[in-house]
């Protein structure tokens, strides 16, 4: 039984083309995977540097043991990035 090649590329093709699908669609995922970041709240002078762990993954907001919201640093290190409790 002779095996015509030219008949098997566009199979070789669709195979190739949805297994890049995949791979494509897991990298995108484990590329967004939201990692925890360190929040901060205000000190008794006003200063934003009383550290909290906090995360990007949205849930609820990001606060202090004493209750005060926690926000991350923006490229300027103003205190103005919204976080979240970090996930368990």
């Amino acid at each position: 039984m002779k095996t015509n090649f030219k008949k098997m590329i566009p199979m070789a093709v669709a195979v190739l083309g949805i297994s890049g699908a995949f791979v494509t669609t897991s990298m995108q995922k484990a590329s967004s995977t939201l990692t925890p970041r360190l929040g901060y709240v205000l000190d008794e002078n006003d200063d934003c540097n009383i550290a909290v762990q906090c995360d990007t993954n949205p849930n609820e907001i990001c606060q202090h043991t004493d209750g005060q919201r926690a926000f991350g640093k923006d490229d300027q290190g103003n205190c103005n990035v919204t976080l979240f409790k970090p996930s368990n």
